[in-house]
């Protein structure tokens, strides 16, 4: 079983849903459990009761309004490709704790260019760009947990 296979048998049991995955070939036995599943299974949600909501009859319900700031953020954001995690795991923004980062805010990146580590299951998998771009904000943080589809690198393509 290759690393393509592993990773792909990663990928499925995060979007699965499932707690736990076992296959076992000739010589190889994988085990892999999803942590999320299985705390979602673990714990159901505690049935809360609401009580009915019951107006004055003077009041006045206001509309409430979205911040502009929030708005303008998310216009700006709009314009920018999101890289997210392919996988589950550990993301690292260095090949070893006394290197320098694969690549910070403001670099330039082609295809191919290495951005980051994922390691999952000690296995230390690179995540290179498929695309050519800047690279404007780095949102997780070095040695921090991540699941699939987790966004990692905001880029801007222009």
């Amino acid at each position: 079983m290759n690393k393509k296979e592993i990773e792909d048998l990663i990928k499925f049991v995060a979007k699965a849903g499932v707690s736990e995955v076992s296959l076992e070939l000739k010589d190889v036995k994988i085990t892999i459990k999803n942590a999320v599943a299985q705390r979602v299974e673990n714990h159901a949600p505690p049935v809360a009761y609401v009580a009915p909501i019951v107006a004055a009859p003077s009041a006045v319900v206001q509309p409430v309004a979205t911040p502009v700031k929030e708005a303008a953020k998310a216009s700006e954001d709009s314009k920018y490709v999101t890289i997210k995690s392919p996988m589950i795991g550990t993301f690292y923004r260095t090949p070893s704790p006394d290197k320098p980062n694969f690549v910070s805010v403001s670099d330039e990146i082609q295809p191919g260019k290495v951005l980051c580590i994922i390691e999952a299951m000690k296995l230390f998998n690179e995540i290179e760009s498929e695309l050519k771009g800047k690279i404007v904000k780095i949102l997780v943080e070095n040695a921090t947990p991540v699941e699939y589809d987790t966004p990692l690198f905001l880029v801007d393509p222009s």
